[in-house]
């Protein structure tokens, strides 16, 4: 049996050579359809534009971006282009953008809405809105942020080192509102007089030998008389002087300020803090591959359940300083809390909090003038709140309505209310999702980047702040990620489709205007392939739901089927992937298509659990991953036998993270479905994962054992029947390699054959160098090639690579 294990392996690792080779071309194209040219990524299909900003006159579009080609190594670089069409991208110098970037910040503006004030590398600048013009307020060592102007538009407030200040418009006097302090820093207020003498101004003792004294000192003695009398003069002043300072707020061992968020009026401010929790233990990953030559370690992350950070939100009133802790929710048991603004005339912010057990939201407002909350809005869930645009929110009207976004029907879509909770009115509705919300400009409309013509599309609209009929702005089928000018008069459009990557277009902000594409991002012979576009297909799942799913066939690479298929599992659990426009996973696109190229059929489903299809979809994974959405991937299977005759042990499946987790349940608890499987990065106990995501899927794992039990494959690995590879980075700071590393032990003990686990030493959760990805995805595409392509049961198959007789 060793014997045979080792020449599997043998086996298997021959082949890598052989793998990289050229691939079906289509249409002449000189693309090479390989998988090392193809794990080249964005040095063939691009860099996305992103950071996307207009400058103040709407006459330029600025963005990141990297020309064809570029090579891996680089960092995006600043560009800018004419919002003209058949304008051509210009690279924009780090100095030339230093001094453009204040006038591209968004920022806030004043009362009149003449000039706004933003925070440009670290300074503060008031830019006038008209002419677009700048003045520089401060030009610091320190940080400036989160500036807004006061009230009266005479002053702006800003954050800088942990503190609120104000600087004068009129004459630039900069003034200290707030005084809060680490633990250790020192005490507030001036040091107390210590007068002459050793007692100096301390209280005299009343009683006792010692009282007896010193009574008998102030009356023999008019100097120690007129001493005290001046003491306490002294005492006078320092406390008189101490009234007219802020209060300091000092904070506890280890307490952190989360944000800090000051009121147009100048007299109060939100502090949110996070109080991490000295008992937890964090994980620490070695990495071995250093320039020290030794083993150093990188400090990780705490497990579910563990001892969690705890967080405070404070009201602070100025000048005084006085503070008190708000209790949000349901008495303080938050997990966390953000403030979501100030009204224009400081009267009141608002708070988005959730409970430390994921289950509810309460959206409050805080008085501005005495810290009182008042409760407007609630969201509870059994399994846990969450879904697109969670935390979305804000004021307009002048302040007198909110406006947020909630599943509270099912799907997130847009609510607002009167500022005291009355008049709740829900703007938009149907089996659809709203993904971003903005509101500039005048603040008479709504701009929603939503799904409502079809879940595999996402489109910009315009909608009045008083609800009714929603204007679709953008004409085009796929993806669309747009940012109106500031003028609103334009549009500039981050648009893709299924078989294109994200673009930069330009459009006039009308609906069904035409869009003209700025950039081009991909290589020539990139273009010039003839890449599927995925049809979607619907597959029909145990429970009688269509799960939707993209497909790639061998017919459309002009390839003759071989009688096997290829589940593609995609990560993150709630995730959209099937879409008619670019996939985050570019080189899994390109990947599928070679497979198909090979003769597989591919298909990619949006199993339960995955984003896009509201609240219901989302939570159908609640206290046992890996049970509704792997029966999805069980059913893809079937699909595969009854649409295509393929066998289920000529079924194969891979995936990373959440895919790889999947595809480990897949082998472990359903073998008779599938033949062989590559689990990239994978999950294999929920109990080892972090806080944030877990817990509110599975609960904690010390009050729901029975959630974390059926979730985790590592309690399923007696049920691996067919060839199993783990493929995994050592310095994976998310899912840590020991995940691998505990399940390649269960394995050993278990006396399980046909497995293996291949470790990348410099790689993180997501790969970054292309001979990582290529070695990666070349293992893969041999494990199918000697498993599920050649005929064989899935008993011979793992028989030939050292599996079970």
């Amino acid at each position: 049996m060793r014997t045979t294990h080792r020449l599997g392996f043998a086996l298997v690792t021959t082949l890598l050579s052989s793998a990289v080779v050229a691939g079906a071309q289509s249409g002449g194209s000189s693309f090479d359809l390989s998988i090392k040219n193809m794990m080249r990524g964005p040095e063939v299909y691009g860099r996305e534009p992103q950071n996307v900003r207009w400058s103040a006159d709407s006459k330029w579009i600025y963005f990141s971006w990297l020309e064809p080609g570029s090579d891996w190594r680089l960092a995006s670089k600043p560009f800018r282009v004419r919002a003209v069409p058949g304008a051509k991208p210009e690279r924009v110098t780090e100095t030339q953008m230093d001094s453009v970037a204040p006038l591209l910040d968004q920022g806030r503006y004043s009362p009149d809405h003449r000039s706004r004030v933003v925070s440009s590398g670290g300074d503060l600048y008031i830019i006038d809105a008209t002419a677009g013009t700048t003045r520089r307020l401060t030009q610091t060592l320190g940080v400036e942020s989160n500036p807004i102007f006061s009230a009266d538009g005479r002053e702006v407030y800003f954050v800088r080192d942990n503190n609120v200040y104000a600087v004068a418009l009129d004459g630039g006097l900069v003034r200290q509102l707030t005084d809060i302090r680490a633990a250790g820093a020192g005490a507030g207020g001036a040091a107390a007089t210590g007068g002459r003498g050793g007692r100096g101004g301390a209280a005299l003792a009343d009683t006792g030998q010692r009282g007896a004294l010193e009574r008998q000192q102030r009356e023999l003695f008019n100097v120690i008389r007129d001493r005290l009398h001046d003491d306490s003069l002294a005492r006078a002043t320092q406390a008189a002087r101490a009234a007219l300072q802020v209060r300091p707020l000092n904070l506890m061992t280890g307490e952190r300020i989360g944000s800090i968020t000051m009121s147009p009026t100048g007299r109060s401010v939100l502090i949110t803090t996070v109080i991490p929790n000295d008992r937890a233990l964090a994980t620490r990953v070695p990495n071995y591959v250093t320039e020290s030559g030794y083993t150093e370690e990188i400090p990780g992350r705490t497990k579910v359940g563990d001892y969690q950070s705890s967080s405070r939100v404070a009201f602070m009133s100025l000048p005084s300083g006085a503070v008190h802790f708000l209790r949000v929710g349901d008495g303080g048991t938050q997990s966390a809390v953000r403030v979501l603004g100030w009204t224009d005339d400081g009267s009141q912010a608002l708070l988005f909090s959730t409970s430390n057990d994921f289950k509810d939201r309460w959206i409050h407002t805080v008085s501005g003038d005495s810290g009182t909350l008042k409760l407007l809005d609630t969201l509870h869930d059994s399994a846990w709140v969450a879904g697109p645009c969670f935390g979305c929110g804000g004021w307009y009207d002048g302040g007198r309505r909110v406006w947020f976004v909630s599943e509270a029907d099912g799907y997130a879509h847009l609510y607002t209310m009167a500022a005291d909770g009355s008049d709740r009115q829900q703007l938009t509705k149907g089996k659809w999702e709203v993904d971003g919300v903005s509101l500039p400009g005048d603040g008479k409309d709504f701009y929603l980047t939503t799904s409502e013509p079809s879940p595999f599309e996402e489109h910009f609209f315009r909608m009045p702040v008083t609800g009714g009929p929603r204007v679709r702005l953008t004409a085009k089928a796929g993806g669309h990620a747009a940012v109106v000018s500031p003028d609103e008069t334009m549009i500039a459009d981050v648009f893709s489709t299924s078989n294109r990557p994200p673009e930069l277009y330009v459009q006039a902000n009308r609906p069904a205007a035409e869009a003209a594409q700025l950039t081009t991002s991909p290589t020539k012979e990139w273009l010039a392939f003839d890449w599927i576009k995925p049809e979607i297909v619907m597959v029909p799942a145990s429970d009688g739901v269509m799960v939707p799913a993209r497909i790639y066939r061998p017919k459309d690479m002009h390839a003759s089927a071989n009688g096997s298929a290829v589940l593609f599992v995609h990560g993150a659990g709630y995730l959209h992937n099937v879409f008619n426009y670019w996939s985050s996973y570019s080189r899994e696109y390109m990947f599928n298509q070679y497979l198909a190229s090979k003769g597989y059929v591919v298909l990619d489903m949006d199993y339960r659990g995955s984003a896009g299809y509201g609240r219901d979809w989302r939570t159908a994974i609640y206290r046992w991953m890996g049970g509704r959405d792997l029966q999805d991937e069980v059913d893809g299977s079937k699909y595969l036998t009854k649409q295509f005759g393929i066998k289920p042990e000529r079924v194969g499946m891979y995936g990373g993270s959440y895919g790889g987790f999947m595809t480990l349940m897949a082998l472990f608890t359903e073998p008779k479905y599938f033949g062989a499987g590559a689990a990239l990065r994978p999950v294999s106990d929920w109990a080892h994962y972090n806080h944030g995501y877990t817990a509110r899927i599975l609960n904690f794992p010390d009050k729901d054992t029975l959630a974390y039990r059926r979730s985790s494959p590592i309690f399923f690995a007696q049920g691996l029947e067919d060839p199993l590879l783990i493929l995994h980075g050592m310095v994976d700071t998310n899912v840590n390699f020991e995940d691998s590393v505990r399940l390649t032990q269960r394995l050993i003990e278990l006396g399980k054959k046909g497995w293996w686990l291949v470790p990348y030493p410099v790689e993180d959760h997501g790969f970054v160098r292309p001979d990582s990805w290529t070695d990666e995805y070349t293992r893969i595409f041999n494990l199918f090639e000697t498993t599920i392509r050649n005929g064989k049961t899935a008993a011979q198959s793992a028989a030939a690579l050292g599996g079970p007789n």
